[in-house]
């Protein structure tokens, strides 16, 4: 999804590493299968083994790292982020299973498996159906058509400024962050020509405004997703966050503000028209995301089979439009040939992020795998036990710009530590804001990086973290402050 015509990136000889961080994992796999049988380090009841000092604990935290390096280095290596950590995934989960058995407690690892499983399918359902219906807007020319209308309006380069990150805030909570930063990431890319100054700028505010934006709503982000889906917070509660989302992206952009040219670009009087069924499609996602809420709050039920009984709206719309096509309805407003090929709500499911949801997969088991070996509850010692909720979760949100928030949220629900409903919204607020203060830091900076390459940079962004972490620690401050009742 991501453009951009500069020269490709920095030549890496990664083939070599990777061959490398294969054998060693292959050889660790091997080693694991002579392990001796374990006599001590287990739980009270017997059935759960204390690998925290265990050279298999010691082996398990490297490969996750060495895999999450991989996964850094995506944008040089060229290699799919869900590879290593679903090849990573496994061999923990086989060392962990071997030493289990060699103990003669041959069910224990499966069981876990199998929890940790079901937690990843019910989000990836969630998540297939969600960008289903975005690729299905997409397809519609939902979102060509809000570019297109931003374009034509002839607003300056200030008001742009604001305007997409005013839109990246509002959209990312229905939408999804991604998805609303290459939207707007497009906006600015076709009026900001060669002016590297505000394209740069306008990037880094529409990650911070969609990260801001993804915080306050269940659907906005994916550790959202997770909080809500995990109980730790109610439907509604999430909107305490509001305030403290705005103020983290309002901080920020009062500040570069002033950095924006104050010039009026070039206006262009392009009109892309929507499909038919534009309209009804959006009308139909609202319905999912009221479906899924209903079956949550009234009947109690997992959200995931509400999103799912939602999906079988868009494919009863699709079979509408495919039996109601006629060469007619194929002609835009400019009297040209538009679909030739009928609405087909299943290419639009195999359009979805894999290479995404994948990922999740490898990163669910690998924190899970890492959880029952017993390195979480340590960790869980540390920070909630030692350090207090209130500055673990502060660090949670440092963390997560320098490692993606999907595994350090999945970490911290795995721990479970005793907190509040306030602070179960402090760590989703720093979770998802955290991100913003380094380009790597989520899904939006890194797909910016990509689409307006060679403008938007990770030292082009790192020269503005200090403002942008103005907006971290104030929108913190707010939250303890306006929702104080919650803590």
């Amino acid at each position: 999804m991501s453009g951009g015509t500069a020269a490709g990136p920095p030549v890496f000889n990664w083939k070599g590493t990777l061959v490398l961080n294969r054998t060693l994992a292959a050889l660790l796999a091997v080693f694991a299968l002579c392990l001796p049988g374990l006599a001590w380090a287990t739980s009270g009841d017997m059935e759960r083994l204390d690998l925290t000092q265990h050279w298999v604990g010691y082996a398990a935290l490297a490969i996750f790292a060495v895999a999450y390096v991989l996964v850094m280095a995506e944008e040089f290596t060229l290699l799919r982020k869900s590879k290593p950590v679903i090849l990573a995934a496994g061999i923990i989960w086989a060392m962990i299973a071997v030493v289990y058995v060699n103990n003669g407690m041959t069910h224990e690892a499966e069981a876990a498996v199998r929890h940790n499983l079901l937690e990843y399918a019910e989000l990836m359902l969630f998540l297939l159906v969600a960008m289903t219906y975005i690729n299905s807007m997409e397809e519609r020319q939902v979102f060509d058509a809000l570019r297109s209308w931003l374009i034509r309006k002839g607003f300056s380069f200030r008001q742009l400024f604001w305007l997409t990150g005013i839109l990246a805030f509002f959209i990312s909570p229905v939408a999804d962050n991604l998805t609303t930063a290459l939207l707007m990431c497009a906006v600015v890319l076709a009026v900001g020509g060669d002016n590297t100054r505000f394209v740069s700028a306008a990037c880094i505010n529409i990650v911070v405004a969609a990260n801001a934006g993804g915080a306050f709503s269940p659907f906005g982000d994916i550790t959202t997703l997770m909080v809500w889906q995990k109980g730790m917070v109610e439907f509604w509660g999430f909107f305490a966050l509001f305030l403290p989302s705005v103020v983290n992206f309002v901080v920020p952009a009062a500040i570069m503000h002033f950095a924006i040219p104050n010039k009026r670009p070039t206006a262009s009087d392009e009109r892309v028209p929507m499909k038919r069924g534009a309209r009804r499609i959006i009308g139909l996602f609202l319905l999912t995301i009221a479906t899924a809420v209903s079956f949550h709050n009234f009947l109690h039920l997992p959200p995931v089979i509400g999103m799912l009984t939602g999906l079988s709206y868009l494919q009863f719309f699709g079979y509408y439009l495919k039996k109601t096509t006629r060469i007619d309805d194929n002609i835009g407003n400019n009297g040209r040939m538009g679909e030739v090929v009928p609405f087909d709500v299943f290419n639009k499911v195999a359009r979805a992020e894999w290479d995404t949801l994948l990922f999740f997969y490898g990163v669910v088991l690998c924190v899970g795998g890492l959880g029952f070996i017993g390195y979480l509850g340590l960790a869980s010692e540390l920070m909630y036990a030692q350090w207090g909720a209130t500055a673990a979760n502060i660090a949670v949100g440092v963390l997560s710009a320098i490692v993606d928030n999907i595994p350090v949220m999945f970490a911290v629900l795995t721990m479970q530590p005793e907190m509040s409903t306030g602070q179960w919204l402090l760590v989703t607020l720093t979770a998802g804001v955290g991100g913003s203060l380094l380009s790597i830091g989520s899904a939006a900076g890194v797909a910016l990086m990509g689409q307006a390459r060679g403008k938007y940079t990770f030292f082009g962004h790192l020269k503005w973290t200090p403002v942008i972490a103005h907006g971290y620690v104030a929108s913190i401050a707010v939250h303890l402050w306006f929702n104080a009742e919650l803590f």
